[in-house]
């Protein structure tokens, strides 16, 4: 199957959390390419708490100390990102591919994720909160991608239900609505697997 790559229409809305949920239901290997801000958890440790074996999760391209944008990161490290060198991993099965906040996040000067997206030709699905403000912001994300001709998979909701804002969102926009994953409390491995199975069907993924 075609690798998918996840992004967010902001960042902090429950991406990572939907990325581990998925990479575990589909056995898949998961992929941050950069990331930003080594103090505390990285994504990939996150995912692995999560419950994604360690052998799937494939080590960052880059890792930058700075939490905040990959390009100011980068620059402040002293490290020139080289988008050349982010092509998509070659793997064995299924392949999720976690971006940074949302789609038009700079990975260089001169390169945002979307554009990295558009190169891939990789099925992208909209992480989109169902928080105040997410029509925009989902609509807008929607519109970057396809502007680059990048393929949508569909939006995946992350919240308590909203069901207008969520309907609104995918008629206005013409794409798939594929779930919607509940804030979990506790969050653990048991809890989003369970929760993960009930929300969204495979198949849409495949």
């Amino acid at each position: 199957m075609n690798p998918i790559v996840v992004t967010g229409t902001d960042t902090d809305i429950g991406k990572t959390v939907f990325a581990a949920g998925l990479a575990r239901a589909l056995g898949a290997h998961y992929w941050k390419p950069i990331q930003a801000g080594l103090e505390g958890e990285s994504d990939s440790s996150r995912v692995a708490s999560l419950g994604v074996p360690a052998d799937r999760i494939l080590p960052e391209a880059y890792r930058l100390t700075t939490p905040c944008s990959p390009h100011r990161a980068a620059e402040i490290d002293g490290v020139t990102i080289d988008p050349g060198t982010l092509a998509r991993p070659r793997v064995d099965g299924p392949l999720v591919v976690e971006g940074a906040g949302g789609a038009l996040v700079p990975v260089t000067r001169n390169v945002l994720y979307a554009d990295l997206f558009a190169r891939w030709q990789a099925p992208v699905i909209v992480v989109a909160s169902t928080a105040l403000g997410t029509i925009n912001h989902s609509l807008l994300t929607v519109e970057a991608l396809r502007t680059r001709g990048v393929p949508i998979c569909g939006v995946a909701f992350v919240g308590e239900r909203e069901a207008d804002s969520e309907a609104t969102i995918c008629e206005i926009a013409g794409v798939r609505h594929l779930g919607r994953l509940p804030l979990l409390d506790p969050l653990t491995p048991d809890t989003l697997s369970r929760a993960f199975a009930d929300a969204f069907d495979l198949e849409q993924f495949t």
